[in-house]
């Protein structure tokens, strides 16, 4: 019982001791990686994907990524200096890839390395569209969400390590545990985490697509167009990483005014052409 308490007290000084804050909600958030460790292993992971696959250079649609890549970190950097972060980018590396793939599909490491897949080119439909894509990507990466859930993964072994050590002396409880704590702790732990994430990114990108002089009206418009490419098929959103396509969408267009007061503020009243 004293080795269980010891390495539960562990892991809270653990969560108190590691925690950085996210610069758009102002809250703490775990960080048991630091970027130290973290932006170098992205960065070789980065370029082990672009080796493995065909990158699509000089054409307009790599064009394209690159200048929407470029405007939405412009209007991060313009964002967090405003709001008191300054330097807080000095360590990304910004890199914009195109890759030849039809994954519908497109992420942003840690770090500010970006890669679209050619697959979503087509649901985007529009450069507006690439931007709202882009917007969500570069948060995930800004607000540290692949930092959290490497961190939350880490309480959650910790947890199932002191549970297994808690009921060692209890075969038929510590075999109940082991059975039911992976999936209680998905479905009620690690995948509501992974929804915030989503639905934080949607909002973060949307304020930087119009900081970046785009339409945030059109994210929602997106959303659409994905749900329609999906066919329906998708888990029930309690079972899910993200949110359904319905919320998105109506989260969407009720936060589409909002960035467009916060693009206000940065002097932005007209938008680009959405074609």
């Amino acid at each position: 019982m004293n080795y269980n308490k010891t390495i539960l007290g562990l892991v809270i000084v653990a969560v108190v001791f590691s925690c950085a804050t996210n610069p758009f909600t102002k809250k703490k958030t775990l960080a048991f990686v630091s970027n130290d460790q973290l932006f170098p292993s992205a960065f070789a992971q980065y370029n082990q994907v672009l080796t493995e696959n065909k990158v699509v250079k000089g054409t307009s649609d790599a064009q394209m990524i690159t200048r929407v890549g470029q405007r939405i970190a412009v209007a991060a950097e313009r964002y967090l200096n405003a709001n008191g972060f300054q330097g807080y980018l000095d360590d990304y590396k910004w890199e914009y890839t195109l890759i030849e793939s039809e994954q519908v599909n497109a992420w942003c490491m840690p770090g500010g390395k970006i890669a679209f897949y050619t697959g979503i080119l087509p649901i985007a439909a529009n450069e507006t569209g690439v931007a709202a894509i882009m917007g969500h990507e570069v948060a995930h990466a800004l607000a540290n969400h692949g930092q959290q859930r490497m961190s939350a993964a880490y309480i959650q072994q910790g947890l199932a390590v002191a549970g297994n050590v808690a009921l060692s002396n209890d075969e038929q409880a510590l075999g109940i545990f082991n059975q039911s704590y992976g999936v209680v702790s998905n479905v009620a732990g690690m995948l509501p985490f992974s929804r915030s994430h989503e639905t934080e990114a949607d909002k973060i990108g949307l304020y930087l697509m119009a900081i970046a002089g785009y339409n945030p009206d059109e994210a929602a418009e997106l959303w659409k167009r994905m749900k329609a490419n999906s066919g329906g098929q998708a888990p029930p959103e309690f079972l899910s990483t993200h949110p359904s396509n319905d919320s998105r969408i109506q989260n969407l267009q009720a936060l589409a005014p909002k960035a467009k007061a916060e693009a206000k503020k940065f002097g932005i009243t007209d938008f680009r052409p959405i074609n």
